[in-house]
């Protein structure tokens, strides 16, 4: 299992504070995990064939927005 990073995403309201780690996804080579810290909300995304990120698992509902700022700082952390 990958080293947790802190990280945050930006909700409605405020920003949602949270921990993120690469995990392991059938299929997929790269796929990072966010919950955060009050456990409302989980997200993962991982890459797609394409080279995209994408959703695939996590609480509903939730902001597509999301997905990018996952994304930029899981490669953030991983350089």
């Amino acid at each position: 299992m990958k080293q947790q990073f802190d990280a945050t995403l930006t909700g409605t309201d405020s920003i949602i504070e949270g921990t993120a780690q690469q995990v392991t996804w059938a299929g997929y080579a790269n796929a990072y995990e966010f919950k955060s810290i009050d456990g409302t909300l989980h997200l993962v995304i991982v890459k797609d064939q394409d080279g995209e990120w994408i959703r695939i698992d996590g609480t509903e509902p939730y902001l597509s927005s999301w997905i990018d700022e996952l994304a930029e700082q899981a490669v953030s952390h991983s350089l």
